[in-house]
């Protein structure tokens, strides 16, 4: 059972390596803007220790993905770029344009 755990340790420290690798990123950026200190992400990346729920959020959020994505190694499927969303908005018919507007502000007049 400890070896299963130590590996799933390391398997999410490898994706975290790839993760930032693919970034450009260093360690000492990732720990900044995750608000996390180099020690404990650098030790978070090598599997020697493990994370908190808070830290894996952060951490999401400064590589810009999900837990999904940290934990199992399949990124979840993601929504189309707001330009891209616009962009597809206005190629649309008038009266589609219409109901899809229509239809967001009615979702973000329930947000209030």
């Amino acid at each position: 059972m400890t070896n299963m755990l130590l590996s799933s340790l390391c398997d999410i420290g490898n994706r975290l390596f790839l993760i930032r690798k693919k970034q450009g990123l260093t360690q000492a950026e990732v720990a900044e803007l995750s608000g996390l200190s180099e020690r404990t992400y650098a030790e978070i990346e090598r599997g020697v220790v493990n994370m908190r729920i808070k830290s894996l959020l952060q951490i999401c959020e400064a590589l810009h993905v999900t837990p999904n994505e940290i934990l199992t190694g399949e990124p979840e499927e993601k929504f189309l770029p707001l330009e891209e969303t616009f962009a597809r908005l206005t190629a649309c018919q008038p009266k589609d344009r219409e109901t899809a507007l229509r239809l967001l502000s009615v979702y973000l007049q329930s947000l209030s």
